[in-house]
């Protein structure tokens, strides 16, 4: 086992000195996000280098069903699965003394996988490595904690909180809303230090039992990797005190929506410095190019940041979301903000990216949109000065009009991989053609008799 346990991180190291190591949980993220894998005993894993799943898992959609492969005749071939050291961590809920793994995913030839959500992120920053740049990421999640909710059919609660009272909206900052629901947070923090994540803070966002936490900025891999994780987490974290954790964009009526905010830099390899800055602090051509990209390019890969009929509930004025690709400094009613910052540290937010987002889609099409504004040179429209929900919106009203932008937009498919883009779309409007067949308590409340 010290084969290749010299291999994984020194918190994963930590975790399992001195103890037997039972488990170990080979796992990759599919199209929606979702860990799927094989868990097998430590003393088989030790004699594996790789393992098999059929490429078909990239066909599955969130309910489940299986989307015909819109590529032409599919076999579900095996793809090739080889654990990415780096990623070992701990699994700190679990009875027995488990690891998880992520790992790499390629075809028979040896050539990754388009369709794997972590490769497309890959190409993206293999596009910039190709340039001389490095992207520099910074991710904010947005979740609520509510009530366990064992019927779908009922409206979803916030949770119960140690005051024997429910968890109250519009107490952005408070620290003691947060304290209401302390051993939640106790234990996030506890699942982290165990993992070896960083976090940067929490903090009580503004809807009932809504929580944020700020992660250390870094490789984007690395971070949608941790974000990866930290959904899985903070569920478990959940559970041991009886409430859920949900990553829905919208899971109550008349509360805000959760997001991952994306701040994004690009540094120049060569020299090491912000190219959104000019030497003597200024802002560069170059910032106002990757704010045209975003705003040439983010109505196009909408249905990456908001991937689900619920995330366009989310972008709804006054609720602190977006409804426009609006930039603005320290503007926080933009769709693209740009933070209070040093030269160093000059970056732009994307505040459109819903939490229900596959972490590495969601991080891919962002900087695939910053990527196109740097090559294409173009400038963005002036700056937004005052409230931004005044202006039209810019944004598709639902998940069918976001996913013919996506299909129609070249740039955006030539980037993010054409067999990528057209299985992601397959899977997206079988999701939407399920929806449509359901009929909601709306419908029924005011249709039945009325019309």
């Amino acid at each position: 086992m010290s084969d290749w346990t010299d291999l994984i991180p020194q918190a994963a190291r930590n975790y399992i000195a001195g103890r037997r190591l039972d488990e170990v949980e080979c796992i990759v993220a599919d199209i929606a996000g979702v860990a799927r894998g094989k868990a097998m005993p430590a003393s088989k894993f030790v004699h594996q280098d790789r393992f098999f799943l059929p490429n078909s898992i990239f066909l599955q959609s969130i309910t489940g069903e299986w989307v015909d492969n819109p590529m032409g005749a599919f076999t579900e071939p095996d793809m090739i699965l080889t654990p990415d050291w780096a990623t070992a961590t701990a699994a700190p809920w679990t009875a027995d003394v488990t690891l998880q793994i992520i790992h790499n995913v390629e075809d028979q030839q040896g050539n990754p996988v388009p369709t794997a959500p972590r490769n497309v992120l890959k190409r993206i920053l293999q596009l910039y490595e190709d340039e001389g740049w490095t992207p520099v990421i910074a991710p904010e999640m947005e979740f609520f904690l509510v009530a366990r909710n064992l019927d779908p059919n009922q409206p979803i609660i916030p949770p119960m909180g140690r005051s024997g009272r429910r968890a109250a909206g519009k107490q952005a900052y408070s620290m003691s809303a947060v304290d209401e629901y302390g051993k939640v947070i106790d234990d996030i923090y506890d699942f982290a230090e165990a993992q070896g994540f960083e976090i940067d803070g929490i903090l009580q966002e503004g809807g009932a039992g809504q929580v944020e936490i700020n992660l250390a900025h870094g490789d984007a891999v690395h971070l949608a990797d941790q974000i990866f994780f930290f959904k899985r987490q903070i569920r478990e974290a959940a559970l041991r005190h009886d409430c859920f954790a949900t990553f829905m964009a919208k899971p109550i009526e008349g509360e805000p929506g959760s997001a991952m905010h994306i701040h994004q830099s690009v540094i120049d390899r060569k020299t090491g410095e912000n190219i959104f800055s000019e030497p003597d602090g200024s802002e560069s051509i170059q910032f106002m190019y990757a704010i045209a990209g975003l705003q040439n390019h983010l109505p196009a890969v909408i249905a990456l940041l908001a991937p689900y009929v619920n995330s366009y509930r989310r972008y709804v004025p006054d609720f602190a979301a977006p409804i426009n690709l609006e930039w603005g400094r320290d503007n926080r009613t933009t769709g693209l903000r740009v933070p209070i910052s040093g030269p160093a540290a000059r970056r732009i937010e994307n505040r459109l990216a819903g939490m229900d987002c596959n972490p590495y889609l969601g991080l891919a099409a962002s900087l695939a949109c910053i990527y196109l504004g740097l090559k294409e040179k173009k400038m963005p429209r002036p700056e937004c000065i005052g409230d931004a929900y005044m202006n039209e919106t810019d944004l598709p009203y639902n998940l069918g009009d976001a996913l013919d932008l996506f299909s129609d937009s070249a740039p955006v498919r030539e980037v993010l991989g054409v067999e990528f883009c057209t299985v992601y779309e397959a899977v997206k409007r079988n999701e939407y053609k399920e929806f449509l067949q359901v009929i909601s308590p709306w419908e029924r409340e005011h249709l039945l008799l009325n019309v």
